[in-house]
């Protein structure tokens, strides 16, 4: 199930005893929370609400609460956050977790409680015993990362509730300028729908002027423009993300990052592989998935390669020696170049 689905379910049938929220997208977290926040009036959250995080609490404290009664109201809400002990993470807090006695509660869960565990993690131990009986009674909720895609339709189907309209490539520009993270999407949507107050429609040129690029996108831009040899606009660009406060060995580490994802994507889809499956391999975003293959089907390995090569020389004498960071880069791009054909 979704967050999307869950919403409607809570919002029109009696909920169930005990779900899970797995996935690292905070926003969707966000988002479930709040509609189980919903459940209980707001008069009675006082009483009837508990929240816990388990890496400063023990869990027979939320344990405890659920197992209690409503305080003159329906039901009670039980929010286990940070439910480490269920992944197979080592611990990186010291508190005693009785798990017996939540293996106990999932075999007799109390009927007016609604128990929450919020895992902001990929996934679950399955190994585990306890994972194995939650997941038997537990209804299972989605906060992963959306594909774009399902980015795009939320995002939009959110400005369409709320009256406004998109105009020919202002969803496609948001895209590309926040790598299609759903998160950075929803956090710049109340900007753009202020700024379209009036008209009700967002423009390309409402999203330029309002949304940064991200830090991602121009990278693979100053990528390009390594690749096709274009010296001043490479360094045109290299020289606006120090501007930006980008520091040097972070920024080349970064591109390093992004030349060996390109030599991977490159190998792996010359296998076959479809984008969701390299996504997955490779554990990426879909969406840098996306933007790598269009870049990888452009030029040839060898290229890839010696640019990869050519960067981690020039991390090297980033560490070791004093010159400045623009002269380093320039000299990479004069050296690629010169060994071109």
């Amino acid at each position: 199930m979704d967050v999307a689905t869950l919403r409607q379910q809570l919002s029109s049938q009696t909920p169930a005893m005990i779900y899970v929220i797995l996935g690292t997208q905070g926003i969707l977290q966000q988002q479930a929370r709040d509609a189980f926040m919903n459940l209980i009036p707001e008069a009675e959250r006082v009483m009837n609400v508990g929240s816990y995080d388990m890496e400063t609490t023990p869990l027979s404290v939320a344990l405890d609460d659920a197992m209690s009664a409503p305080f003159f109201g329906e039901r009670r809400l039980v929010l286990i956050n940070k439910p480490y002990f269920l992944t197979g993470n080592p611990a990186k807090v010291k508190v005693n977790h009785d798990l017996d006695a939540f293996k106990n509660y999932l075999e007799h869960p109390e009927p007016s409680t609604v128990l929450v565990l919020m895992a902001p993690y990929e996934k679950l131990d399955n190994r585990k015993g306890l994972v194995k009986e939650l997941k038997k009674v537990a209804v299972e909720v989605s906060a992963a990362p959306l594909s774009e895609q399902d980015a795009r339709h939320q995002v939009e189907q959110k400005l369409l509730g709320d009256g406004y309209r998109l105009e020919n490539g202002a969803m496609d520009e948001l895209i590309r300028r926040t790598n299609a993270d759903y998160g950075l999407m929803m956090g710049n949507v109340e900007k753009l729908e202020l700024l379209a107050y009036q008209s009700k429609r967002i423009k390309r040129d409402d999203v330029m002027g309002l949304v940064p690029q991200s830090l991602d996108e121009n990278v693979f831009d100053l990528i390009t423009a390594v690749l096709k040899r274009d010296q001043a606009k490479a360094l045109d660009i290299y020289q606006q993300l120090l501007e930006t406060n980008h520091e040097p060995l972070q920024l080349n580490a970064l591109l390093v990052s992004q030349f060996r994802l390109l030599i991977q994507i490159k190998v792996l889809s010359k296998r076959g592989l479809s984008q969701g499956t390299l996504a997955s391999r490779l554990k990426v975003h879909p969406y840098r998935v996306k933007l790598g293959m269009q870049t990888a089907r452009r030029f040839q390995m060898n290229d890839l390669v010696r640019a990869y090569l050519g960067l981690i020389r020039c991390e090297k004498a980033l560490k070791t020696t004093s010159r400045e960071p623009e002269l380093l880069f320039q000299l990479f791009m004069l050296q690629f170049a010169k060994k071109a054909g």
